[in-house]
Parts: C-alpha cells; structure tokens; sequence
C-alpha cells in the first residue's frame, strides 16, 4: 500500500512539473521565489496600454495566449504598447514570433510624454526581425538584425532568429546603465549606456537625430506596432 502511494505522489509530481514546462504565461514555483512578475497573463493586457494614448481600442489583441499585433484588424488605432510601469534595474525574458518578411521591436527606459511622438526617441530597441526575408535595407546592415540595439549595435555572428512564424525566446538585462540583449541564448548586444563612450558612439550613428535617445536608465517597456503581425508570450520580469 505504501510503494503504491509513493508511486501516486511520485507521478502527481512529474505530471505537475510537466505542465508548469509546457504551459505558457505563467511562474514557475522557482520564478516565483526569485521574485519574477508576469506582465502577461494569457488572457488580458491590463498591465500594458498605448503610447502617449491610454487605453485605447488598437491593433493589439490576445489571441491564443499571446499578445498579437494584428495589422488586419478593421477598428483601432496604431500605436506601441507600453506597460504601465515604469523600470530601472530589471531582467526581462519573453518569446516572440513574427510574420514572413515581420519587423518589431522591444524597447526599454521608454519616456512617455506628448512632447515625444514616438517610443524610438528615447527608448533602446532590440530589434526583432525575420533577417532572411526583411528589406534589402535590413538585409545588409547589420545594426537592423534581430537582437540588435537598432541603428547602433549588434554582435552579428549571434543574430540568429529562427524561420519566421516560429517562437524565439530573448532576453534583456539593464543593471546599472550596463544593458545585455539576448537571443535565443546568445548574447546580441552588451554596452554602459551611462558613460562618455556610449554618447560618442550614438553620435556617430542615424540615432544622433535624437537627443534623448539613450540618455535616460529607467522608464517604460514597450512593443513595437511596425503595421507587420507579431506575436508576444511568457514576458515575465524581475527588477533587480
């Protein structure tokens, strides 16, 4: 009696580790003691709400347990999603898919105010891409492939996003102005974003044309509405 009760709870257990594996937007036990938060929960996108514009009727919807930018939606506006939160020290993991040929992005330190018009002005952006069918224009500079800080730099032997319409697991690291991207578990982009080196790197890229880009270590997370479909799950958090 006893080996086929330790038989039951041995398998209870295994079938309980099993699902927390497969199921997607949720903490695992562990997650939970190291102190992740979920800013999706498969079901709503509460935590989050259009740039400089509320919440407001978008693109944006939750469709089988991912946040979707659908393009082809008929009402709602165009716009980034931002969390609601703001951010300074953090690790952010998340998996995303795009459409064939897609282009998104997830930024941070995103200051949102009306007197900027867009996130890309002050927010970093790790660019999500499928590198093989993009633009030409994305195709041959590097600085444009998946994992990227976009139009500044990337370590491009590591962009390496999978075929289009299949999930990519990234991952963004900010401690202390030093700031890490992830894609699927190769570092992307690393830099100290607080120090002179930085500033004289930004001005001799496109992103000079903006003051405040990368001047600021905390804001707000958003992603990107790039009028291309792209798909968002298991986005947890862990401020630092």
């Amino acid at each position: 009696m006893k080996l086929k009760l330790s038989y039951l709870i041995l398998s209870l257990a295994l079938l309980t580790s099993c699902r927390q594996i497969h199921e997607n937007n949720i903490l695992t036990s562990t997650e939970e003691k190291e102190g992740w938060q979920l800013l999706f929960n498969g079901k709503d996108i509460n935590n989050w709400h259009i740039y400089n514009q509320g919440n407001q009727p978008s693109k944006w919807i939750v469709k089988d347990g991912a946040i979707l930018c659908d393009p082809t939606v008929k009402t709602g506006i165009f716009g980034d999603l931002v969390t609601n939160e703001t951010y300074e020290n953090f690790d952010l993991k998340f998996e995303w898919k795009v459409a064939k040929g897609g282009n998104s992005g997830v930024f941070i330190d995103v200051q949102e105010d009306p007197k900027y018009d867009a996130t890309f002005v002050t927010g970093l952006e790790m660019q999500l891409l499928d590198n093989a069918n993009s633009e030409p224009r994305h195709q041959v500079d590097s600085t444009h492939w998946a994992g990227s800080l976009y139009s500044v730099k990337v370590i491009g032997t590591n962009s390496k996003p999978n075929p289009f319409n299949e999930w990519n697991a990234s991952r963004i690291i900010q401690d202390k102005g030093k700031v890490s991207f992830w894609l699927n578990g190769k570092l992307t982009f690393e830099d100290s974003t607080n120090t002179q080196a930085w500033m004289d790197m930004v001005a001799n890229t496109n992103m000079k044309n903006y003051p405040d880009f990368g001047t600021f270590q905390k804001g707000k997370i958003a992603l990107q509405n790039h009028t291309d479909e792209v798909s968002f799950r298991n986005i947890k958090i862990k401020v630092l």
